[in-house]
């Protein structure tokens, strides 16, 4: 990729000068472009210089910590994918710990975003690099605390935004026209009385993607656990990465 710097030469036209204070004056404000690619030849003692360290990043993001049995992609399904189920499941799996440790409590159900999931997984080995590419961002994971009426506002968001946001402990069906058909969050329907404990990240949780029944949650607990992180460490635990369509979000046609 072509990177272009702008160069500005600013000439100052002149120094009115007093006892008391200077008046500087701008002329005029000139701009040029210098082509930054490949073809600039390396200064050799800085390629020395950081040639251990790239060699050490690149080895530990080359290392291999999992397998993926089938090429895994956002755009495999209307409602549910392979690698948006794993996403959530993961997030539930490394959260749960974390949160029921700190709290006493459960997490009922994980809400993520579509737009997150940033790359595809290739049938093969599963590098660390691979979690970098699939999850770049330095998003960390929350937990908030929701009414059901703000459960509610969160089913609305999924049947009106029509895309293949991961979720996991909970199973969404519509109807053909999109509405919502059945709701069930860990196999129960809604309470109105209750409130639940969602699993998001930090930038839907600031309204981010439009989600902003997450905004002014009850309660907001903070894990101090990147989604990225949490991923490499989920890579890290397992030998096969899992392949489930369960129906947990469909539309019924």
């Amino acid at each position: 990729m072509k990177i272009q710097h702008f160069v500005i030469t600013i000439t100052i036209l002149g120094i009115v000068a007093s006892c008391k204070k200077e008046y500087i004056a701008q002329s005029r404000i000139e701009g040029s472009q210098i082509g930054i690619t490949d073809s600039l030849t390396p200064e050799a003692p800085i390629e020395e210089f950081i040639k251990p360290y790239r060699d050490h990043i690149k080895n530990d993001l080359d290392s291999i910590l999992a397998y993926s049995p089938v090429d895994m992609s956002d755009l495999d399904g209307e409602f549910e994918t392979i690698i948006g189920n794993m996403v959530a499941d993961m997030l539930m799996e490394q959260a749960s710990p974390v949160f029921e440790e700190r709290t006493g409590k459960k997490i009922d159900f994980c809400l993520v975003n579509h737009g997150g999931i940033r790359a595809d997984i290739a049938k093969g080995p599963v590098r660390k690099r691979t979690a970098y590419e699939v999850l770049p961002f330095e998003n960390n994971i929350v937990v908030v605390e929701l009414t059901a009426e703000k459960v509610g506002d969160l089913i609305t968001y999924l049947s009106k935004a029509k895309r293949a946001h991961p979720i996991a402990g909970m199973t969404l069906a519509l109807n053909t026209d999109y509405s919502v058909r059945e709701v069930l969050i860990d196999g129960a329907p809604l309470d109105p009385a209750k409130t639940y404990n969602v699993l998001t990240n930090d930038y839907l949780q600031n309204g981010g993607d439009g989600m902003l029944f997450f905004k002014d949650p009850i309660k907001l607990h903070t894990l101090d656990y990147k989604v990225r992180n949490a991923l490499i460490d989920y890579f890290a635990k397992i030998d096969s990465l899992p392949v489930v369509l369960d129906r947990r979000f469909i539309r019924i046609q």
